[in-house]
């Protein structure tokens, strides 16, 4: 048997070929800024505490996902990770693991700059920030928060404690930030963070994301084209890695753009999802759930854990289906899902 068939046969394998070796794991629904594509302004019903695995049961799952499942990327998400008390702790265990995952995190980098050195000697290995604008009033604007100067901080803070590369993760929308793309990307440029530009996707709460008005890649490329002179990066293996990569006048430095609207690349998704409250998303759009709390509570051992998560995936569908008349968005926002 080849190691690619014995890969298929014990880890996170699907109907189509795709092997999961990419785990993303939510810590809490909650967070600290209310931006208009995400959630409502008053917020929403958060998880109850009892609903939510804790630190244990967290490096529980992940542990069998490494250990058993052949998952090699680990990435803490949320909400906002950050929220969550036992982070650093979480970090450790899970960096502590054999074979040892790739480690990053999500964060909106509120409250980053006080804990970047402690997750930097956890053994955390980088962090993706998700910042829109570098206008302080758009940023208000969009976030319905005046807090973008700690996220600059915590941008600052991640890359002087080694949390390298650091990545910005932004979305452009139409007449609030759209004509700022160049002067976000110069931002990076000049602090040596990564920028990849996000197509807007349908998982806000209030279910009114439109497809007419998203801001498309092409449309992306074009505004950053105007300032910068942009050539394919040929040297980038993409694989499953969802941001095509651009050089920026000539390079080395990077800017990427991810069309998962438009340009979706669904047939090399090698991602599954660990919700706060313990339930497996083999997409990041599904309709369905797989439930590991309760098994996990009611003393199953790492094998049949392990077994569970791989019949979930047997389920995972083709592609999102964003462009399908009959697509129908997820139940739960991006904020309950984890990015």
């Amino acid at each position: 048997m080849t190691a690619i068939q014995e890969a298929t046969q014990t880890g996170l394998a699907d109907r189509y070929g795709r092997l999961a070796t990419d785990l993303r794991v939510s810590l809490t629904d909650r967070c600290n800024l209310r931006c208009t594509y995400c959630m409502p302004e008053e917020g929403l019903d958060w998880l109850a505490k009892p609903e939510l695995l804790t630190d244990d049961e967290v490096v529980r799952l992940v542990s069998v996902a490494v250990t058993h499942l052949g998952v090699n990327e680990i990435r803490f998400t949320g909400g906002e990770p950050l929220l969550r008390r036992g982070l650093v702790g979480i970090v450790a265990r899970t960096t502590q693991l054999t074979p040892r995952p790739e480690v990053s995190l999500t964060t909106n980098g509120i409250g980053l700059a006080r804990q970047a050195q402690a997750l930097k000697d956890a053994g955390l290995d980088r962090v993706n920030v998700s910042l829109d604008t570098v206008r302080p009033d758009t940023f208000q604007q969009i976030t319905r928060r005046d807090r973008l100067k700690d996220v600059v901080a915590g941008l600052a803070a991640a890359h002087e404690a080694g949390l390298r590369p650091v990545k910005v993760n932004a979305v452009l929308m139409r007449g609030a930030n759209d004509r700022q793309a160049p002067e976000l990307l110069e931002f990076c440029l000049e602090h040596g963070y990564e920028l990849r530009f996000i197509e807007q996707m349908p998982l806000d709460a209030q279910h009114g994301w439109d497809r007419a008005t998203m801001i498309t890649a092409d449309e992306i490329l074009e505004l950053l084209s105007g300032r910068f002179d942009l050539t394919p990066d040929d040297t980038s293996k993409r694989g499953s890695a969802p941001a095509e990569s651009f050089l920026v006048e000539g390079g080395p430095q990077t800017v990427g753009i991810i069309a998962s609207v438009t340009r979706p690349f669904c047939g090399d998704c090698d991602r599954v999802r660990l919700t706060a409250d313990g339930q497996i998303r083999d997409c990041l759009f599904a309709r369905t759930e797989s439930d590991l709390r309760t098994a996990l509570r009611d003393g199953a051992d790492d094998a049949e854990l392990a077994d569970r998560w791989r019949r979930a995936m047997r389920n995972k569908l083709p592609g999102h289906g964003i462009n399908d008349p009959s697509f129908l968005q997820p139940s739960r926002p991006m904020s309950a899902i984890g990015g």
